[in-house]
């Protein structure tokens, strides 16, 4: 950060390797948030101010009592992709062994559990790019599968920049022509809920045509015979039914890819389904069969936009996971965590439930208490009304956050937290590079970091002993002590190594180690060194369009807004330039309903209505409506979505809902929609 004679600014380093100095719109106007006049300063207990103690004093007195009269298993915690390393590792030490509940998940279950769950599967271990961001530019060719990184990723735009510069293509796989695929040398415009069925006719297609590497196949992998039996029922008549896509494109396509080396990218339009872990294990294979993992400019890899989406599931605030990626169920890892924080491994809580699973459980007869960090699950969740109606039914809501938003405005109790200038701490950005955050802002007086409500909190319900500090560098030192020996080892780790260095890749599991830039250049981390093959089937959506609700409906981002919008949409420059949501829909969709630009168009599912302004654009499929997830209330597009969860990864379909439009109005005066759906 730098300083203005208006305040404080924010300016770019040059020399960082990640962004060398770009960042998006969001991050030059952050400094606004800081110092906001709609910013808590003051803990609020049932809407009204008091001070720490009175705050305090509440929360322990009804944690205490819901303990004593219903047990552990009654009360939840939430936290988020946002919080850094050291406050995930101490939310996920607090729920197990001060609140003893093995309920505790977070908002990143929404966002890159499903990619995690198929690289365990396949390769043993899960980082978003097992590969530093620069080997982007060294691919022949891209693929990118429900991904638009130019508007949700804009400072890595630069490395596709390069990558085209260098001779590269890119292909684009999206129901709509965001702005990442008009930059594409090819757009594959698929039909929404059929990309693994894609992934198996280019495996077919690489096979039929010889390009598979057999010799890959044969030395470092397990598992190719029984997916080859199954993608020979996926010849191009097949796929092209299914997907939409003529076969002259799929064939395009394959023999690009083939190119070495060549890399596989999946973002949230490929994840984000009841299926999206065998989708994701579908290109996982594509990449295997055509060698191109483990070479630099090679492999596959999953595109994140939170903040720490990475560290924030490695360290324990994820349901099934202990701090080093060790898994709550496998005894020996519950040994080596209780070890370090001198409790009896059965004391620890099981696994708990994931994240949509924990908020639909809300109520008198499950979980009665939330303690929520740095999340506004009314907003960011689907089936968003069923959710605010479970959380309107709880006997204690905590909202640690640093405004007012949806979430926060159903809670007994709102605690005022520090912003990300005004702490200290670390983060893991989607390579796997441990980054540290420095302060450079004192705080303004009355809010507290989470890291300190949680060190308070403990101390009041007398575990004082387990959380005898709320400075982050002792934090992050407790922390990389844990992780020794685990899959995620951060122990050769420290404040002083990163401060000389632009970032640690993990594995890191000795202060002499170098850290790991690529993963897979000589072995995958199954026990035996090779990677997995698995065989998966297209399957339909959990809900597909028909008689009564014809049309896809699908969300996503826009480039001025960040996930539920509890920020952004408070910057005044991000909110003039993008007010309000607008519903993406088809010129001959738009025809045939009588609906013309900046009309308001009520859209129904089977969970409810939410009214957008229309964009009229022929840049999305003639059977499906976009609009992104940002607003609240009565535009909230996760009120039209469903909680229909991936079996393996428990991720909820986002991006797929059967949807119908039930009433259009000529544009409002103020230009965005106004009307609540009934």
């Amino acid at each position: 950060m730098g300083e203005a004679d208006d305040g404080w600014r924010i300016s770019g380093d040059p020399h960082f390797p990640v962004n060398r100095g770009r960042l998006c719109i969001k991050g030059w106007s952050a400094t606004e948030l800081l110092q906001h006049p709609q910013r808590l300063r003051q803990p609020l207990l049932h809407g009204q101010p008091v001070d720490w103690d009175t705050a305090y004093d509440y929360i322990t007195e009804r944690l205490r009592d819901l303990l004593q009269r219903y047990g552990p298993q009654t009360i939840g915690v939430f936290g988020s992709g946002a919080l850094t390393n050291e406050k995930a590792y101490y939310l996920g030490k607090f729920a197990r062994l001060v609140l003893r509940t093995p309920h505790i998940d977070y908002n990143g279950r929404y966002c890159m559990s499903s990619a995690a769950a198929a690289s365990n599967k396949a390769f043993g271990i899960d980082r978003g790019l097992p590969f530093p961001v620069s080997d982007l530019a060294l691919a022949r060719t891209i693929l990118l599968v429900g991904g638009n990184p130019l508007e949700t990723l804009p400072p890595m735009a630069q490395w596709f920049e390069e990558q085209r510069a260098n001779g590269g293509r890119l292909i684009v796989v999206d129901p709509r022509r965001t702005a990442t695929a008009r930059t594409a040398d090819l757009h594959l415009a698929i039909t929404p809920g059929s990309d693994l069925a894609l992934a198996n006719g280019l495996l077919f297609l690489a096979i039929e045509e010889k390009l598979v590497d057999l010799e890959f196949i044969r030395c470092r992998t397990v598992g190719y015979e029984a997916v080859r039996r199954t993608v020979l029922h996926y010849h191009p008549a097949r796929v092209e039914q299914l997907t939409g896509l003529p076969e002259s494109a799929l064939r395009q396509a394959i023999r690009w890819l083939a190119e070495k080396p060549s890399l596989i990218l999946t973002g949230r339009g490929a994840e984000q389904h009841s299926k999206g872990v065998d989708t994701v294990l579908a290109y996982i294979n594509l990449a295997l069969a055509l060698g191109h993992i483990g070479q630099p400019g090679g492999g596959y890899g999953c595109l994140t936009g939170q903040a720490n989406g990475q560290g924030g599931r490695e360290h324990g605030q994820k349901a099934d996971q202990l701090p080093g990626y060790r898994l709550i169920e496998v005894p020996e890892h519950r040994e080596q965590v209780a070890r370090h924080w001198g409790v009896d491994p059965q004391s620890l809580p099981g696994k708990g439930r994931s994240a949509w699973e924990l908020l639909d459980s809300l109520g008198p007869k499950g979980i009665r208490a939330l303690l929520v960090f740095g999340s506004n699950v009314v907003v960011a969740s689907p089936d968003a009304r069923r959710i605010q109606q479970r959380l309107q039914s709880l006997d204690l809501l905590v909202v640690c956050d640093a405004f007012l938003q949806e979430t926060a405005r159903l809670a007994h109790v709102v605690l005022p937290v520090t912003q990300w200038a005004e702490e200290d701490g670390t983060v893991t950005n989607l390579e796997g590079r441990v980054l540290r955050r420095r302060r450079v802002l004192t705080p303004p007086a009355g809010v507290k970091s989470d890291l300190e409500i949680l060190r308070d909190l403990a101390h009041r319900l007398g575990h004082a002993s387990h959380f005898p500090t709320a400075q982050p560098r002792e934090v992050f030192a407790e922390l990389c002590r844990v992780t020794s020996g685990s899959i995620a080892d951060y122990s050769g780790l420290s404040y002083d190594r990163l401060e000389e260095q632009n970032g640690i890749f993990w594995p890191c599991p000795h202060p002499d180690h170098p850290g790991t830039p690529r993963l897979f250049a000589e072995r995958f981390f199954h026990a035996d060194g090779k990677a997995r093959f698995h065989a998966v089937e297209h399957r339909s959506a959990a809900e597909e369009p028909d008689g009564d609700f014809p049309l896809y409906f699908t969300t996503g981002r826009t480039l001025e807004h960040y996930n539920s919008g509890a920020q952004s949409r408070r910057v005044s420059r991000l909110s003039r330039t993008c007010p309000h949501p607008v519903l993406w829909i088809h010129p001959e969709l738009a025809a045939h309903y009588g609906i013309g630009d900046g009309a308001e168009v009520v859209v129904e599912t089977r969970r409810g209505q939410a009214a957008f302004q229309a964009e009229v654009t022929s840049d999305i499929r003639p059977d499906t409506l976009f609009a992104p997830f940002h607003w609240g209330d009565a535009q909230a597009a996760n009120l039209l979505t469903q909680g229909a969860l991936d079996p393996t990864s428990r991720m909820p379909e986002f991006k797929l809902s059967a949807a119908r439009i039930v009433a259009v109005h000529p544009p409002s005066p103020n230009g965005h929609p106004a009307k609540e759906p009934a």
